[in-house]
């Protein structure tokens, strides 16, 4: 499966259809359409896209102040392509993307920490608010 993705930058084209599976083991996942709008919404995306079925297989997405910071709050693959180094692609090539900013920020949980540090970011104390009820994106 590996050698059919293919890494594109923009989400033109890119339908809810092609959305699909994404956000397993979220209580309340977004709709295919919700994740298309928030992939519009999203100062940076990369999509890794199987070739073959024309599939979003995995996204990472940034929001960014085009000045200083940027913060990356989801990355995600499809769990059939989990385990081909997508995930860690699909970060190589936001990290790229985001090099000229001072800051590039995201927040994990620990046992994904090591994933992260061998990508060259370093661990981080933060804090978040999570509202559960709004998780699907609807209002």
């Amino acid at each position: 499966m590996k050698n059919t993705i293919e890494y594109i930058y923009s989400i033109e084209g890119i339908t809810p259809d092609q959305l699909k599976g994404f956000f397993v083991g979220w209580p309340n996942p977004p709709s295919p359409e919700v994740h298309l709008e928030l992939l519009k919404k999203s100062d940076v995306v990369v999509l890794a896209v199987d070739k073959k079925t024309k599939k979003v297989v995995g996204f990472i997405t940034a929001i960014t102040d085009h000045v200083l910071a940027a913060y990356i709050p989801l990355l995600e693959v499809l769990p059939d392509y989990q385990k081909q180094q997508i995930g860690k692609r699909l970060t190589q090539e936001m990290l790229t993307l985001l090099k000229e900013f001072y800051m590039v920020d995201l927040l994990c949980d620990a046992d994904l920490q090591s994933f992260y540090e061998q990508l060259g970011m370093r661990k981080a104390t933060g804090m978040f608010i999570r509202n559960y009820d709004k998780q699907s994106g609807t209002k």
